[in-house]
């Protein structure tokens, strides 16, 4: 999630505390786990990352009625509040093979559930009004960067996930380094 340019400290800050606020709002739905990062920019940016096992069934895509009321409250409540954040949408995996499949096509396969998972939430977002042009990229990342051990249910179940980034769009930027950010 890279603008490529080189921020100012004041337009820093205020692009700061925007994303505190988000993060604030992004803290209170159900499911979400929400932690400050750090952007390409050096700017801070909210990652909000969505429990695989409330969105989806195992090897399913398809979104939950407990998902789709996480992400109703997360469009509306923060990025149908925030249109001048851009926005990534990473889908994940456990490794875990599939039934009848070498391990190079469960890996392919895992890959492609894990696109379709956040191909699923995106879509589901802009249902809800989230705009086009807010949702920078939507990519599945299948079974790499897992956060827990893949040896135990619990550490699987953590790698399947879904992350959303929220991150300064260029129009913020401009915005905060012309102190009209609001």
């Amino acid at each position: 999630a890279a603008v490529g340019a080189a921020v100012g400290t004041g337009a820093g800050v205020l692009i700061g505390k925007k994303m505190d606020k988000a993060a604030e709002e992004a803290a209170q739905i159900q499911g979400a786990q929400v932690e400050q990062v750090t952007d390409n920019n050096g700017l801070q940016a909210v990652k909000v990352t969505f429990d695989s096992g409330i969105l989806f069934n195992t090897g399913n895509a398809a979104l939950s009625a407990q998902a789709k009321s996480a992400l109703s409250k997360f469009a509306n409540n923060v990025l149908n509040q925030n249109r001048d954040m851009d926005v990534s949408v990473y889908g994940y995996t456990d490794n875990q093979g599939w039934r009848n499949s070498t391990t190079e096509q469960s890996i392919q396969k895992n890959l492609n559930l894990s696109q379709e998972r956040a191909q699923s939430v995106a879509s589901y977002l802009l249902s809800c009004g989230v705009s086009n042009s807010q949702i920078k990229s939507v990519e599945g990342l299948g079974q790499a960067d897992p956060i827990g051990n893949n040896d135990t249910a619990e550490g699987r179940q953590q790698n399947r996930r879904v992350e959303v980034y929220m991150y300064a769009s260029q129009q913020m930027i401009q915005q905060a380094e012309a102190g009209t950010l609001k």
